[in-house]
Protein backbone atom coordinates (compact mmCIF):
# COMPACT_ATOMS: atom_id res chain seq x y z
CA UNK A 1 0.00 0.00 0.00
CA UNK A 2 2.90 2.44 0.50
CA UNK A 3 4.58 1.49 -2.60
CA UNK A 4 1.19 2.43 -4.28
CA UNK A 5 0.73 5.59 -2.31
CA UNK A 6 4.05 6.76 -3.18
CA UNK A 7 3.76 5.31 -6.91
CA UNK A 8 0.19 7.97 -6.71
CA UNK A 9 2.14 10.68 -5.10
CA UNK A 10 5.04 11.12 -7.64
CA UNK A 11 2.40 10.94 -10.84
CA UNK A 12 0.74 13.76 -9.69
CA UNK A 13 3.82 15.47 -8.71
CA UNK A 14 5.13 14.60 -12.65
CA UNK A 15 1.84 15.93 -13.89
CA UNK A 16 2.16 19.53 -12.01
CA UNK A 17 5.40 19.89 -12.81
CA UNK A 18 4.90 18.93 -16.85
CA UNK A 19 2.38 21.52 -16.45
CA UNK A 20 4.13 24.25 -15.44
CA UNK A 21 3.97 27.10 -17.77
CA UNK A 22 7.27 28.50 -19.06
CA UNK A 23 7.22 31.85 -19.49
CA UNK A 24 7.01 33.59 -22.61
CA UNK A 25 9.84 36.11 -24.22
CA UNK A 26 8.93 38.19 -26.77
CA UNK A 27 11.87 39.84 -26.87
CA UNK A 28 12.56 42.18 -30.25
CA UNK A 29 15.63 40.73 -30.72
CA UNK A 30 14.84 37.41 -31.31
CA UNK A 31 15.23 36.58 -34.71
CA UNK A 32 18.52 37.35 -37.46
CA UNK A 33 20.66 39.83 -37.63
CA UNK A 34 23.66 39.89 -39.91
CA UNK A 35 26.23 42.77 -40.57
CA UNK A 36 25.88 41.84 -44.73
CA UNK A 37 24.42 45.46 -45.22
CA UNK A 38 27.48 46.93 -43.33
CA UNK A 39 30.20 48.46 -45.55
CA UNK A 40 33.70 48.58 -44.60
CA UNK A 41 33.26 46.57 -40.86
CA UNK A 42 36.33 45.16 -39.43
CA UNK A 43 35.57 41.75 -37.57
CA UNK A 44 37.20 40.63 -34.31
CA UNK A 45 35.76 36.79 -34.57
CA UNK A 46 36.41 35.69 -37.81
CA UNK A 47 37.37 36.73 -41.55
CA UNK A 48 35.72 39.46 -43.32
CA UNK A 49 32.57 38.88 -45.00
CA UNK A 50 28.96 38.33 -43.70
CA UNK A 51 28.19 38.38 -39.87
CA UNK A 52 25.35 36.26 -38.58
CA UNK A 53 23.88 36.40 -35.14
CA UNK A 54 20.42 33.93 -34.86
CA UNK A 55 18.66 34.96 -31.06
CA UNK A 56 16.10 32.87 -29.77
CA UNK A 57 13.92 32.26 -27.07
CA UNK A 58 16.24 30.95 -24.27
CA UNK A 59 18.33 33.54 -24.24
CA UNK A 60 20.58 31.30 -26.44
CA UNK A 61 21.52 32.32 -29.70
CA UNK A 62 23.99 30.97 -32.61
CA UNK A 63 26.86 33.02 -34.65
CA UNK A 64 27.87 32.52 -37.90
CA UNK A 65 31.36 34.10 -39.81
CA UNK A 66 31.19 33.28 -43.49
CA UNK A 67 33.67 33.75 -45.94
CA UNK A 68 32.18 33.77 -49.33
CA UNK A 69 28.46 31.08 -49.24
CA UNK A 70 31.34 28.73 -46.80
CA UNK A 71 30.71 28.75 -42.76
CA UNK A 72 34.39 30.04 -41.32
CA UNK A 73 33.67 30.17 -37.74
CA UNK A 74 30.32 28.92 -36.04
CA UNK A 75 30.02 29.01 -32.22
CA UNK A 76 26.74 29.66 -29.74
CA UNK A 77 26.05 32.30 -27.79
CA UNK A 78 24.07 33.96 -24.70
CA UNK A 79 22.61 36.89 -24.59
CA UNK A 80 20.84 38.74 -21.45
CA UNK A 81 19.10 42.49 -21.27
CA UNK A 82 19.27 44.42 -18.56
CA UNK A 83 17.28 47.71 -18.91
CA UNK A 84 17.73 48.85 -22.95
CA UNK A 85 21.14 47.12 -22.92
CA UNK A 86 22.10 43.59 -24.23
CA UNK A 87 25.10 41.74 -23.68
CA UNK A 88 26.22 38.94 -26.21
CA UNK A 89 28.98 36.22 -24.12
CA UNK A 90 30.69 33.88 -26.41
CA UNK A 91 31.55 30.83 -23.71
CA UNK A 92 34.55 28.86 -24.93
CA UNK A 93 36.19 31.47 -27.05
CA UNK A 94 38.24 34.13 -26.99
CA UNK A 95 35.80 36.21 -28.67
CA UNK A 96 34.99 39.94 -26.86
CA UNK A 97 31.60 40.34 -25.11
CA UNK A 98 29.26 42.64 -27.26
CA UNK A 99 27.31 45.09 -25.67
CA UNK A 100 24.72 46.54 -27.53
CA UNK A 101 21.46 48.91 -27.56
CA UNK A 102 18.37 48.44 -30.70
CA UNK A 103 18.14 51.70 -32.19
CA UNK A 104 15.87 52.35 -35.33
CA UNK A 105 18.07 54.14 -38.03
CA UNK A 106 18.11 54.18 -41.93
CA UNK A 107 19.22 50.97 -42.53
CA UNK A 108 16.49 49.61 -40.29
CA UNK A 109 16.64 48.41 -36.68
CA UNK A 110 20.28 47.97 -35.99
CA UNK A 111 22.32 46.98 -33.24
CA UNK A 112 24.61 50.01 -32.27
CA UNK A 113 27.48 48.77 -30.04
CA UNK A 114 27.57 51.14 -26.62
CA UNK A 115 31.43 51.57 -27.32
CA UNK A 116 32.42 53.45 -30.54
CA UNK A 117 29.15 52.92 -31.33
CA UNK A 118 29.72 51.10 -34.56
CA UNK A 119 26.78 48.98 -36.06
CA UNK A 120 27.38 45.15 -34.51
CA UNK A 121 23.85 43.83 -36.93
CA UNK A 122 20.88 44.94 -38.86
CA UNK A 123 17.94 43.02 -38.46
CA UNK A 124 17.05 40.50 -41.16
Amino acid sequence: MKKLTLFIAMAVLLTIYACSKIAENNDPVIGIWSDEAITAKTSTKGPSGRQEWIFNDAYLGRYHGYQGNEIQVQTDFKWRKTDEVYVITYPGTDFEEDIVTMEVSEEGIILLAIEGEEVLAVRE
